[in-house]
């Protein structure tokens, strides 16, 4: 769920705001697969083995609702959607309570307090065994500097840098159901901001490694700070994991980036964000090593206020999407994940040790402190006829030797990229989020898009990535062999993404029910239905193949069969995100990002709400990411 950058690069409000009802049978597309024909050599096992994953029978019990293009939030009939946790409301941190102000003139410290901007992924944390109160624990991915400040990005200065720093991380929010519906809870003594200046502490083979030292942490030990995290996942002991994506943009290099640099997407100036120009920490040519400390999967126990956040790096760098965890039948956890950037990889790292019950005065959380500090990392290789193979990240084995510029284990993984590169891993078309399907042990991944794929000089297309000019997306799945810990596996895709009104072959997809594009956001709820999230960038979004699919959506989908079947769309502008339920299955919880994204550039802090002004809807009114606790009317289970 990256930020649009195509352009640069190649208080509990009223349950009515924005909230409609609709209900249009006859706007459902029901496509056919025939569209693919010309696609059909590099397809291979498709959609139509939807018997080798998922479950069977999961039924989807609501009426889909219809593209849309306006500036509302749409849910089926029966349905009541919520708004809650905007940006710049209190996070809820005792004796630190700042109310936010609609001119956005809040202070670097209030926002540090605060909710922070852009809203991404979200996990729920029962506090009780009804379920009925709670940890909402978040990502904010980025900010968008001419809403964050009143006066936008002139007179830039440090004050603003700070404030940017401060809106960015992860928070954790307690909430409660009332009997009709959720509202924060404030204060709370698990309120919490982790921010770009937070303390982390750093654990795994590159704690105290050389590339990881500064003059300011001449130990390499701890790293002020996490950004731009994105998606997350929540691990059997408790605690909550947080992928740390596009950290490259927020450093300035040299005029011409070293080749380690260049491998990472630093360039000159970064993408606008300009904390290089008043934090030394983001000015790479004086402290070369601080670039390094980022890209890694963050660990952070929501239940313990106290405790400190950890960068688990044996899960290897990368432009982190997020962290998905499966148990082998042994006990040992298996973290997935994904690299949101075109042609990169997807791994997966296999712990050494078996997770730990709670015990002798130890929480679980506290009893596997450092499971994720010892293991295996893998990247995956996917070849034709459906098979493949995960490649051991390890120093000394095949090419990852002293002699091609790995000097340890330590090193290797910061250099994961050019690890995998060597290693002939298979680069994706932009892996995101992934969801473990709990009944039959299949893997999912959205793969969001590609545009370069097969243009000019840009690797063409293989099996898992068969579309040229990939503007779509689709979904692939795998299993691995025997167990999670499996060095093969089999694979196919659940589908690619589309509409059947393109008259471009890959741009057409063989969705089975409703249309859409760009898949990001993937979760499994209790039932086993398979929720799907998108994220079309402002760049392509509303016109040329993708202006019949209107606003970013969410979707259902039968895995068995493969339907496809429109549950909500967005305001205007945003990303939908952010997919977590309370334990009854009865509330799910996702998150709106920047409604009201301005097209090719930021917004104008003299109107700012003149794409959105979602959800406040007060004329002229900021548009702000969101919390939204969407509930069945009849108080029945989401989705039946």
């Amino acid at each position: 769920m990256a930020k649009d950058f195509t352009a640069m690069e190649n208080s509990n409000p009223s349950s009515n705001l924005s909230i409609h009802e609709v209900s249009d049978p006859a706007r459902r597309q029901l496509l056919r697969g025939g569209a693919l024909a010309a696609l059909a050599p590099f397809l291979g096992p498709m959609a139509a083995c939807a018997s080798l994953g998922g479950v069977g029978g999961a039924r989807l019990g609501f009426t889909p609702v219809a593209t849309s293009s306006q500036d509302m939030f749409t849910v089926p009939v029966g349905y009541t959607a919520t708004p809650m946790l905007m940006w710049g409301e209190a996070v809820g941190i005792p004796g630190n309570m700042p109310a936010f102000k609609p001119d956005a003139s809040n202070s670097a410290a209030e926002q540090a307090a605060q909710m922070g901007m852009h809203h991404d992924g979200m996990h729920f944390y029962a506090l009780d065994g009804s379920g009925q109160r709670g940890l909402l624990v978040m990502n904010h991915e980025y900010v968008d500097d001419g809403l964050l400040h009143a006066t936008g990005t002139s007179g830039w200065s440090a004050e603003k840098v700070a404030k940017s720093q401060a809106a960015h991380g992860i928070s954790v929010s307690e909430v409660a159901f009332n009997g009709q519906q959720w509202q924060a809870v404030r204060p709370s003594r698990y309120a919490r901001r982790f921010t770009a200046n937070t303390p982390f502490a750093i654990g795994g083979p590159c704690a105290g490694h050389p590339m990881m030292k500064t003059a300011a942490d001449p130990a390499g030990r701890t790293v002020l700070g996490t950004m731009n995290n994105c998606a997350a996942g929540k691990t059997p002991w408790g605690t909550y994991l947080s992928g740390e994506e596009n950290f490259a943009g927020y450093f300035s290099c040299a005029d011409v980036p070293t080749t380690h640099e260049k491998r990472w997407g630093l360039r000159r100036g970064g993408w606008g964000y300009r904390w290089h120009e008043l934090d030394d920490r983001f000015d790479a040519v004086r402290n070369p090593n601080e670039p390094n400390r980022f890209g890694w999967v963050v660990e952070v126990d929501p239940a313990d206020p106290t405790s400190t956040p950890v960068k688990r790096t044996a899960l290897g760098r990368a432009a982190h999407e997020g962290a998905w965890v499966a148990v082998t039948q042994d006990g040992r956890a298996v973290v997935y994940s994904g690299e949101d950037a075109a042609f990169e990889y997807i791994y997966k790292f296999v712990s050494r040790d078996k997770i730990q019950p709670a015990g002798n005065g130890k929480t679980a959380a506290q009893a596997n402190a450092m499971l994720l500090d010892h293991g295996t990392l893998y990247v995956a290789r996917f070849d034709a006829g459906g098979k493949g193979r995960w490649l051991p990240v390890v120093h000394g084995q095949g090419p990852l030797t002293s002699e091609r510029g790995f000097a340890d284990q330590g090193e290797v993984l910061i250099k994961s990229r050019q690890a995998s590169d060597l290693l002939g891993a298979t680069k994706m078309d932009r892996p995101e989020w992934l969801a473990i399907d709990p009944s039959s042990g299949w893997v999912y991944c959205t793969l969001t898009n590609n545009a370069r794929r097969g243009v000019d000089n840009y690797p063409g297309v293989d099996a898992a990535n068969p579309r040229v000019n990939n503007v779509m997306g689709s979904i692939i799945r795998w299993k691995d062999d025997g167990d999670f810990d499996g060095a093969g596996f089999v694979w196919n895709h659940l589908v690619l993404a589309g509409d059947p009104a393109n008259s471009r072959a890959e741009a057409k997809g063989n969705v089975k029910g409703d249309i859409f594009a760009c898949p990001d956001g993937i979760s499994f709820d209790q039932r086993g239905v398979l929720w799907v999230q998108t994220d079309m960038g402002q760049s392509a979004m509303h016109k040329g193949e993708t202006e019949r699919i209107g606003n970013n959506q969410m979707l259902a989908c039968d895995v068995a069969s493969g339907e496809m079947r429109r549950f909500l769309v967005g305001p205007f502008g945003c990303e939908i995100t952010g997919l977590t339920w309370a334990p009854d299955g009865r509330t799910m919880f996702l998150n709106v990002q920047h409604p009201g994204e301005a097209p090719r550039g930021k917004n104008d802090p003299a109107n700012p709400g003149r794409y959105s002004n979602w959800p406040d809807f007060k004329p002229g009114g900021r548009p702000r990411s969101a919390t939204v606790a969407i509930r069945k009317n009849d108080g029945g289970v989401i989705g039946s």
